[in-house]
């Protein structure tokens, strides 16, 4: 008898529990809403705020022993981040593979929203000089040097440890970088 009862109660007690679920659901259902609208702004507002914040800029500068990029006005820094560099970052780039990053002025001469590595900004290396020498030295200068943003998604902050020669930032500098700088900005890559 007291099994019908049991029964009898859930039975009755079955369209508060669904009501009960699907205001959960409805809940879950904004909850991921509103994780969605947040993501996508993290994803696209911080870099364009920043570079109004930052205002213009007329140089990067990379400074290689510090590991560190500054976006600068007049001289003066007014923005820095940290950098990844080459697996063998101290000295000139020579040649194709060396594992370093090159040394000198430079142009950022062509960006790349679509880039594997979250963004990135093409720096004018090799220059007509270095070329020569590498040719005369029976070598390939190498080229395609980038700062870039990292291939996980995960990277937002941080960035990874090494890179092959580019200079890579997280991705969320790597927004900021993109927003505040024009294309044919100079760049000096110190050692």
């Amino acid at each position: 008898m007291t099994d019908i009862s049991l029964d009898i109660a859930d039975w009755r007690d079955a369209p508060r529990s669904r009501a009960k679920f699907i205001r959960w659901r409805r809940h879950a259902l904004l909850a991921a809403l509103i994780c969605a609208f947040v993501w996508m702004a993290l994803n696209t507002l911080p870099g364009p705020v920043m570079a109004l914040v930052i205002g213009p800029v007329d140089k990067v500068l990379v400074d290689k022993s510090a590991r560190s990029l500054s976006l600068m006005r007049d001289g003066k820094a007014v923005w820095t981040t940290a950098v990844s560099l080459g697996k063998k970052p101290v000295g000139q780039k020579r040649r194709e593979g060396d594992q370093r990053t090159p040394e000198g002025v430079y142009k950022l001469i062509w960006g790349n929203d679509a880039s594997t590595h979250h963004r990135s900004l093409l720096v004018s290396y090799p220059s007509k000089k270095q070329a020569a020498r590498a040719v005369a030295n029976g070598q390939d200068a190498g080229g395609g040097i980038m700062i870039h943003g990292q291939r996980q998604w995960w990277r937002w902050f941080n960035r990874s440890p090494l890179t092959n020669g580019c200079i890579g930032v997280s991705n969320l500098a790597m927004d900021i970088i993109w927003s505040a700088v024009e294309l044919g900005t100079p760049i000096e890559i110190r050692p």
